[in-house]
């Protein structure tokens, strides 16, 4: 699990911010919560996504998914949008055979919400970034 370089949307400094932590990643110039977005796998899945500390928003995707690439930026953005609130965690269907055998993904994209470690909403299809938006504020509350 290498940790990702991820830019402060505050100040601009580049980060490293681990896949799996106890709390939520800041910046370390300015302090400020930083977008927490990572990828998985079937060895991993249970450090990064199931113990995350925040709720976990999974996308299972795939690189030939169409619809996966159009919800794909929809997703970065709402992690930059919920930073510290929540981790968005991406799991390539073809890399990660067992979780989606685990999860019985049918379709992609298939998002789901995790939290506790316990699956608490799922939606699947390519929807609107207003739809998306609004399906994961319902389900955090």
């Amino acid at each position: 699990m290498e940790p990702a370089l991820i830019k402060c949307p505050t100040c601009g400094k580049t980060n490293r911010v681990p896949a799996a932590a106890s709390g939520h990643p800041r910046c370390g110039s300015c302090r400020a919560d930083l977008p927490w977005i990572v990828d998985a796998g079937d060895d991993d899945f249970a450090v990064v996504a199931e113990q995350s500390p925040v709720p976990a928003l999974i996308d299972f995707w795939a690189a030939w998914c169409g619809p996966c690439r159009m919800v794909s930026p929809v997703l970065d953005k709402l992690a930059r949008e919920r930073a510290g609130r929540i981790k968005l965690v991406k799991v390539d269907v073809d890399q990660a055979p067992r979780l989606s055998r685990r999860f019985d993904i049918q379709a992609i994209p298939t998002l789901m919400i995790i939290s506790g470690g316990k699956v608490v909403a799922t939606q699947t299809g390519a929807a609107p970034a207003e739809a998306l938006r609004s399906w994961l504020d319902q389900a955090l509350r």
